[in-house]
């Protein structure tokens, strides 16, 4: 007898539907899975016997030929486990075919038949609505994630026991609605920064209009406390964007389940390789910057990356989204994150106006030779962050991290206006720079800095982007010279 069921795999942060289609008829007792298993795939038909047996099923004693379709796609991961098991129910006679057929499955199985939370159940959940199934049947561990999906019915189990409803015609497990927003975490205060206003006041523009942010200065000066407390000071997750991070998350097994308003903040090591920074491998697995999207992406210790790891970042800071290219195929991943990165001086970190400093020219060029202008030609703000005064240290906490979000709340919301939602001045198109309205004294100072300074076009029009979200922050009128003089000011690399 022949059943088919639907289940998924992940390709990407998406997933694909695979059709599960079962066979059992006479011959030697056998179980063979074809349609291009990988080894979890593979190892499936233990897990599925055993599984059945310990629930009280009886495990036909048959030629059983399991194909997952399409044939040329590679499926991975234990999460067609539960979909296998159910299809072999059918094809045994256990379930009826017509009670199975519309429905689809994810989930691991345990040997004892209970069902294990699986990777991307929000992403299975929203294919199975597209493909027109009667439901989704997971992990009641996925459940609150997987609902939502609005406009499919979302069951959960806990054991692979429960599945004898569907021969009485009962609908299987509990009715599961979308969880709630989480409570966002506490995070550190940016009060807790003392005697840095230029940096500060930077953090507040890059935190406004989403621009990228890197901090020169010496060990201890606060650029890591610096970059750790930018969270604090960013606006919630609001619409589309809680289910973009929502579906992200649950693809990379990152979300545990919860939804939050609460923007990614991602720091990963400076021995990250380029994959593991921007995605790859086979399946494609997405890397820290799709981990960020819509968040912070914290490069601290930045010139000690590999060159390959930095110079993968330069088109997805443009375009906001990364191409990953195989033979098979190609996959674009959202990467629409906030760089924030912090360097030393030199080697030694002291820097060369530092007496103690004895990094030799040489050494200072290689060092500070991994930071391409192409790459620094995409950060909007540099800043040199030098040592607080003695005095600055014992006194008491400046603004703390709500006071500052008001304001960049503030500006998102004109931003929100300008550019729909989720918009922001940093992701503002070309034709979006026409609407940026400069006065008479902005436009002679822009002219004049492109000419002397030597600026590129791109930052030519980053330098517009950053003096347009000072304005914001200064109520949004026009941009005026005050705000492009400022604006150049924090890319031309200057300290307080």
């Amino acid at each position: 007898m022949l059943a088919e069921t639907t289940a998924f795999t992940l390709d990407g942060i998406a997933a694909r539907t695979v059709r599960v289609e079962v066979d059992v008829h006479r011959g030697l007792p056998s179980f063979q899975i074809v349609g291009l298993p990988d080894a979890a795939v593979r190892e499936a038909r233990e897990r599925v016997r055993t599984a059945l047996v310990n629930c009280g099923y009886e495990f036909p004693l048959r030629r059983i030929t399991a194909n997952l379709a399409p044939a040329d796609l590679r499926k991975v991961g234990p999460g067609l486990d539960l979909a296998l098991a159910t299809a072999l129910l059918g094809a045994g006679g256990e379930l009826p075919l017509s009670a199975i057929s519309g429905w689809a499955f994810a989930g691991e199985l345990a040997l004892d038949g209970s069902v294990r939370p699986v990777r991307g159940a929000l992403a299975m959940a929203e294919a199975a609505r597209a493909a027109g199934r009667t439901g989704f049947i997971c992990p009641a561990h996925n459940g609150p994630e997987a609902a939502l999906a609005a406009g499919v019915e979302v069951r959960t189990i806990d054991s692979l026991a429960a599945l004898r409803s569907l021969g009485g015609g009962e609908l299987p497990g509990e009715r599961t609605s979308a969880s709630g927003l989480g409570d966002e975490p506490e995070l550190p205060d940016i009060g807790d920064l003392r005697g840095q206003g230029f940096l500060r006041s930077a953090m507040e523009i890059a935190a406004a209009g989403g621009h990228g942010l890197l901090m020169v200065g010496p060990p201890g000066a606060g650029k890591s406390l610096a970059a750790r407390r930018m969270p604090s000071i960013l606006p919630p997750l609001a619409g589309d964007e809680i289910l973009e991070v929502a579906r992200i998350a649950s693809a990379c097994g990152t979300g545990n389940g919860r939804v939050s308003t609460a923007r990614p903040f991602r720091a990963p090591h400076h021995t990250v390789s380029p994959a593991g920074l921007v995605g790859g491998g086979s399946p494609v697995r997405p890397g820290e910057i799709t981990l960020a999207h819509r968040g912070v992406l914290f490069l601290d210790e930045l010139c000690e990356f590999s060159r390959g790891s930095l110079e993968a970042l330069r088109e997805p800071l443009e375009n906001g989204q990364v191409m990953i290219s195989r033979a098979r195929g190609s996959q674009i991943l959202p990467s629409r994150f906030m760089l924030v990165a912090a360097a030393n001086p030199c080697p030694c970190g002291r820097g060369e106006q530092d007496p103690g400093c004895e990094c030799i020219a040489a050494a200072i060029r290689r060092y500070r030779g991994m930071l391409t202008g192409a790459l620094t030609d995409r950060i909007d703000m540099t800043v040199a962050v030098t040592q607080p005064e003695a005095g600055a240290m014992i006194a008491p906490s400046e603004e703390n991290s709500a006071e500052v979000r008001k304001r960049v709340v503030s500006a998102r919301r004109l931003m929100a206006d300008r550019f729909g939602p989720g918009g922001t001045n940093a992701s503002a198109s070309a034709g979006d720079l026409a609407g940026f309205e400069l006065d008479e004294g902005a436009t002679g100072l822009l002219g004049e800095a492109y000419r002397t300074r030597g600026l590129s076009g791109r930052a030519h029009e980053r330098i517009r982007r950053l003096a347009r979200t000072i304005a914001d922050l200064d109520g949004g009128g026009p941009v005026t010279e005050s705000h492009l003089a400022q604006a150049l000011q924090l890319r031309r690399r200057t300290g307080r």
